[in-house]
């Protein structure tokens, strides 16, 4: 048997900041000079979508169509075949091919980067056909956010478990209540699938709990760039059995059962989603992923899993200042949520899976000093979402409620059977009406008067830990009280990330400015541990203004997520400063 090759990503073409500046609306074709390699490039409002200058039937060269009024078709030049741009589809001859899409991605200066997955669609590899399932043999239960727990014959798998404490520091809190039994559950796994390192995803409290009983208990994550578990031995979670595996490889459980691994087209280094087989039969769980396997998927799946809420961003609530008044937000926020709603309705009509669930978005801002997130940050009904689906689809959909269990053989050959989804017991509590805020909040807290803190010079340690300079910008960084006012005795500082240093008045230098109110207890908590500055961000944890409005992409890809793997030696730092 041919050995599988791991899933990797090539470099095709680079193009310079000048050379996307010259990009025009519509069909672009350029050249790799190096390699003599040709290319198209289609830019709209919405979207970039890239491919090989190379026809799929017989491998043609593609040139301008001047019967495409649109300017949105390219022509072979073998046999006059036709491709439209937009949407990747030929059109001549109809029903025929989809071209195979590049994934285009902005590089740290703002270039642009043609990257290649290899092999596209790793899934293919060796097929198997389907069997009849017993009632009761594949059955998937819902916990909570992006928890399941799925039976599959004698083995269990659980995706993503956070059934306890909050993500993000202190700004996520569960929205539904886990069935009671969620710990048990967890306990019987035969393996647990964990997506990325995101807190509502990667959660040490719950891990720790099933640590008590299973630290052997074997979970598996993807080989990104910057590990799932980096922070593992800082948690003080005992787990001994954590598998990274490559990507887009089969995972053979046991004869019947298989997974495999796919990366996040627009975030590699990070998120990942999961296809899980069973005697044939697929489970597709795109989790997070913004470009799921750069936008290749397989279709026809018999069930699928995607986020669908939105609202999982600091962005635009936080900020303030400018155009960011609460009207602008909340149209921003109406916007953007139908826009994907509309991605996502569209993105399952393309893929045809038999049923389709959203989950992954089950959250709510409780703590009562995030009561203006909890009100602004309107998300996506689930229901809505699946109505959409209905109506332009024959598509099953399945709006989960805790403890509720869809029977994939029974749905697969009846979806009208009564049985095919048992819902939890009349009576059951769905919503979360309360939280145990205080030993996460403890736990926060304790970083606020450490001794590290005690001493100014912290702040110089802390940022040439964090390595990021060379960047003509200058960030205001006050620590503040619950309500973002200024903390008695907090600090209050510049940082000019252009030399790294720390001066008392912004330079007369040209020069964007950020000002970044943060909690005292979040950020010196995140300090203190070295963690990633999303327990900020993403955690609702900050207020933000910025001028001019400009989004630095390098600087918040830096400290969301490619910090230093381990900690800042504060011992050594204490020692020194005594």
């Amino acid at each position: 048997m041919e050995q599988s090759i791991e899933q990797t990503t090539e470099i095709l073409l680079c193009l310079s900041p000048a050379e996307v500046a010259n990009l025009k609306e519509g069909i672009n074709f350029v050249r790799n000079k190096s390699t003599g390699k040709d290319y198209i490039l289609y830019k709209s409002k919405s979207h970039l979508r890239a491919c090989k200058n190379m026809c799929k039937h017989q491998g043609g060269l593609f040139i301008k169509d001047i019967e495409d009024l649109d300017g949105r078709s390219v022509r072979c030049t073998k046999h006059n075949w036709k491709l439209d741009m937009s949407t990747m589809k030929y059109i001549n001859p109809p029903g025929s091919f989809c071209q195979d899409e590049l994934v285009v991605e902005k590089n740290e200066e703002n270039g642009l980067l043609f990257l290649e997955l290899n092999p596209p669609n790793p899934w293919d590899s060796e097929p198997r056909s389907p069997e009849d399932l017993a009632f009761g043999e594949v059955q998937i239960t819902y916990l909570t956010h992006a928890c399941m727990d799925l039976k599959l014959g004698d083995k269990r798998m659980v995706f993503d478990p956070w059934l306890i404490g909050p993500a993000f520091a202190r700004g996520w809190w569960l929205l539904h209540e886990p069935p009671s039994d969620w710990l048990e559950r967890l306990y019987q796994a035969d393996l647990i699938y964990i997506s990325h390192m995101h807190s509502d995803h990667l959660s040490y409290p719950t891990l720790k709990k099933v640590a008590g009983r299973r630290p052997d208990i074997p979970i598996y994550v993807g080989n990104t760039e910057r590990p799932v578990f980096w922070n593992l031995k800082r948690s003080g979670v005992q787990l001994t059995n954590i598998n990274i595996v490559p990507f887009g490889i089969w995972q053979q459980v046991d004869k019947n059962l298989r997974f495999m691994i796919l990366m996040d087209g627009v975030h590699p280094e990070m998120d990942t989603c999961i296809i899980v087989e069973y005697k044939g039969h697929k489970i597709l769980n795109t989790v997070d992923c913004t470009r799921p396997n750069g936008g290749r998927l397989p279709m026809k799946v018999d069930l699928m899993m995607s986020d669908f809420a939105g609202g999982a961003s600091g962005f635009p609530m936080t900020f303030s200042g400018g155009k960011f008044t609460e009207e602008w937000k909340a149209q921003f926020i109406k916007t953007e949520r139908k826009k994907l709603l509309n991605y996502k309705a569209r993105l399952v009509k393309d893929l045809q899976p038999r049923i389709y669930c959203p989950f992954a978005g089950y959250f709510v801002e409780s703590h009562p000093s995030d009561k203006y997130i909890k009100e602004t940050n309107i998300k996506n009904d689930p229901n809505e979402l699946n109505n959409l689906i209905k109506k332009n689809s024959d598509v099953l959909t399945w709006t989960p409620r805790p403890g509720a269990t869809l029977d994939l053989g029974r749905m697969l050959k009846d979806p009208t059977d009564r049985k095919g989804i048992i819902e939890p017991p009349e009576g059951t509590k769905i919503y979360k009406d309360s939280w145990d805020f205080g030993p996460y909040l403890r736990i926060l807290n304790a970083a606020v008067g450490d001794e590290i803190f005690r001493h100014s010079c912290w702040i110089k340690e802390y940022f040439t830990w964090a390595g990021f300079k060379d960047y003509n910008l200058v960030v205001r960084m006050i620590e503040t009280d619950e309500d973002f006012s200024p903390f008695p005795g907090g600090y209050d500082y510049l940082v000019d990330f252009l030399d790294l240093s720390f001066p008392k008045e912004r330079p007369s230098r040209e020069h964007p400015y950020e000002e970044i109110r943060s909690r005292v207890d979040v950020i010196r908590h995140v300090v203190k541990h070295g963690l990633l500055w999303d327990d900020l961000y993403i955690g609702f944890q900050t207020r933000l203004q910025r001028d001019p409005d400009v989004y630095h992409h390098l600087f918040w890809n830096h400290f969301q997520i490619k910090l230093p793997l381990t900690p800042p030696n504060w011992k050594s730092f204490l020692m020194y400063c005594g």
